[in-house]
């Protein structure tokens, strides 16, 4: 696991940063509970905060936005995903960066029953999916330098594909969670991952 990923998962050294994870952990527990049990739209930010016993200020304190209680700040798992590209050796190649970076991103969550719940509730839920596709395409363009100097200069259009790969790696990743979630979690989301690149590639 890359730098960042380490840092974003150890415990932490300080009693306040101990007593902020312990308050995030609570706040995000109780929204994953209320959503499985009436639905992510049905449920509001309101009751999230009254369940979890703070107020609706000091969970915005902890989380930005909505969709952020289904599994933390997405921008973070972003910014671990092109750090851990980021870090790689000049020599690795755009499929191979985009791996590590998958594998690092997913090492972020909690559970394997959380993640569960959590990517099946993104797969169900249209506004959730909505929101996810917007911060795909964020997170492509912010990937799109990255795999571009790790293509082959050769043929020229390094842009083009770079682009091709990196949305073809997503698209693996999404068919990869589908199935584990319709399998209801067996096996490795990144097996899964694997064999959907393979059957592309191959």
């Amino acid at each position: 696991m890359q730098q960042d990923a380490k840092a974003a998962t150890r415990t932490p050294t300080t009693l306040w940063d101990r007593t902020r994870q312990m308050a995030s952990r609570e706040i995000l527990e109780t929204a994953l509970r209320l959503f499985i049990e009436q639905g992510y739209d049905e449920t509001t930010i309101a009751q999230i905060a009254r369940e979890a016993g703070v107020s609706q200020r000091t969970l915005f304190r902890y989380f930005g936005t909505k969709e952020d209680l289904l599994g933390g700040d997405q921008d973070r798992f972003g910014q671990v995903l092109t750090d851990t590209i980021s870090e790689l050796p000049a020599d690795v190649g755009g499929w191979e960066a985009l791996r590590a970076g998958v594998a690092a991103v997913l090492t972020l969550h909690d559970s394997h029953e959380q993640t569960l719940e959590r990517f099946r509730l993104l797969h169900n839920t249209a506004s959730l999916r909505a929101g996810w596709l917007e911060k795909r395409l964020r997170f492509q363009e912010d990937l799109l330098p990255l795999i571009e100097t790790r293509m082959d200069a050769a043929t020229g259009n390094e842009g083009a594909k770079a682009r091709a790969v990196i949305a073809t790696a997503f698209a693996c990743l999404d068919a990869a969670s589908i199935t584990w979630v319709a399998n209801d979690g067996k096996g490795e989301i990144m097996d899964l991952y694997d064999e959907c690149l393979a059957a592309v590639r191959g």
